[in-house]
């Protein structure tokens, strides 16, 4: 009865040891999905810079043509770079507008991972509406994606490649 107990132990510590030891070694590909809620009460989160007037280095993004344009970056959780790059599930919103009115434009970057966008370090790019809901084109498609705009995002980032593809430096 004794032994009976001793090897019934030493099965179940065999057993644990090799579940345990069960073969992890291909790591699987982390990905951060935004969806609404990820832009949800943007406005509160950390201001990272605040910047007005006319930037020739945004040509017509942004309002980079106005001499009245004020754009506001804002960074979830007050995220930073580690080591120069930012992590899986950076969120960034920059909001752009003017005193005239005519431009009040959000868009986001959100670091998305798993080789979604390998050429642009995987961040996605976004178009919001002003209340932090992903925009919808004309036919009710989500405005997100790698090359939103018919890669214009993507175009004008690249130019930031040293800095994570962020021109705002935190």
């Amino acid at each position: 009865m004794k032994y009976s107990f001793l090897a019934i132990i030493v099965l179940f510590a065999l057993a644990f040891t090799i579940q345990s030891c069960s073969k992890d070694d291909d790591p699987v590909p982390e990905e951060f999905i935004a969806d609404n809620d990820t832009f949800k009460n943007f406005s509160s989160w950390t201001l990272g810079g605040e910047f007005q007037g006319a930037d020739p280095s945004l040509g017509g993004a942004h309002g980079g043509n106005d001499s009245t344009v004020t754009r506001s970056v804002y960074f979830k959780n007050n995220v930073v770079p580690v080591n120069g790059l930012y992590p899986l599930g950076a969120v960034i919103v920059k909001y752009s507008h003017n005193t005239g009115g005519d431009l009040n434009e959000y868009t986001a970057m959100v670091k998305r991972g798993n080789n979604f966008n390998p050429a642009g370090n995987d961040w996605e790019y976004f178009m919001l509406a002003g209340d932090g809901q992903i925009a919808k084109d004309q036919s009710g498609n989500e405005m997100r994606g790698a090359n939103l705009m018919n890669g214009m995002c993507m175009g004008c980032h690249t130019k930031a490649q040293n800095s994570d593809y962020i021109f705002t430096q935190r």
